[in-house]
């Protein structure tokens, strides 16, 4: 019987071959030049990108979630972009999630022999409640990653909307999930570690998941972070310069509204653009399904 070849990701790179005998520059120049790659690879999976996202708006207008499920790097670059998600835009926790191989543990530590197991990744998403509202990403470098395959079969039988983050072309994922997000980054620079450049463009994909969903959800008011948790002294100067600079009011005026808002800056916001009260402002939010652009607007 022929072998089969390795896939893609797991080719030797002929361009660092001898890397262990370069200089510290020689290997850095070596890295940057396969990282400088990933962006164009990732653009060319743009119009898969923007399908998903389309999806997830609709998922999470309709009180679904956006679910990733991965293992590995996979798993906890989507536990990082699931974390950032309610203190960047004011969402509520339930909205994003991951599910990661190993559960918590794995976060920190490699739990050796999780990700092969297809059986568990349908137990942990269906631990979660998953329904016929939810959107699941499954993300895998090499696309056949069993424990995300395991949970985007379950996420199938249970008429979720599934989306597969891979490497490889060709791959169980993409027969799979009904949207394939497919960045072909290639051999890396040491082979087969796949949290180099299949990962950094498995971060630039979630990134373009979460952000561009949140921007059509209404979370964003032009280019400001206007749901920003003001939870520290950091983040709550950063809040008072973003909305004194996009209501155009003084530094005290914006201070004043902030406070009388219950430190809630798209209340403050409206309130400083439109002249109401806090309690308006509110109800002009809650009737806009918390679109900012659309309160201000009055549709």
């Amino acid at each position: 019987m022929a072998k089969k070849a390795p896939s893609a990701t797991e080719r030797r790179n002929p361009r660092t071959r001898g890397l262990d005998t370069k200089s510290t520059l020689e290997i850095l120049r070596a890295i940057q030049r396969e990282d400088a790659t990933v962006a164009k690879a990732v653009a060319r999976a743009i119009p898969a990108v923007t399908r998903a996202v389309d999806a997830i708006v609709q998922a999470l207008q309709r009180g679904g979630r956006l679910i990733y499920v991965g293992a590995g790097t996979s798993g906890r670059l989507a536990a990082l972009d699931a974390a950032e998600i309610p203190p960047t835009f004011g969402t509520p926790a339930r909205m994003v999630q991951a599910v990661i191989a190993g559960g918590r543990r794995a976060l920190t530590h490699a739990v050796e022999g999780a990700e092969d197991n297809r059986a568990q990744g349908e137990r942990d998403l269906a631990a979660r409640g998953l329904n016929h509202n939810d959107v699941v990403v499954g993300i895998t470098a090499s696309g056949s990653t069993p424990y995300v395959l395991g949970a985007l079969q379950l996420a199938r039988r249970r008429r979720a909307v599934t989306v597969g983050v891979a490497a490889n072309p060709g791959t169980p994922i993409a027969r799979l999930a009904k949207i394939c997000i497919l960045t072909e980054t290639g051999p890396e620079a040491i082979a087969g570690s796949t949290r180099m450049k299949a990962g950094t463009a498995q971060k630039m994909v979630l990134n373009m998941l979460s952000i561009a969903a949140m921007v059509r959800m209404g979370r964003v008011y032009d280019n400001w972070m206007i749901g920003v948790a003001l939870t520290n002294r950091k983040l709550q100067a950063r809040g008072l310069r973003i909305l004194a600079e996009a209501s155009g009011a003084t530094v005290a005026e914006a201070t004043r509204a902030l406070r009388q808002s219950g430190h809630n800056m798209g209340i403050a916001l409206i309130m400083l653009k439109s002249g109401v009260t806090a309690r308006e402002a509110e109800r002009r939010l809650r009737g806009s399904g918390g679109s900012l652009r659309n309160a201000l607007e009055g549709t």
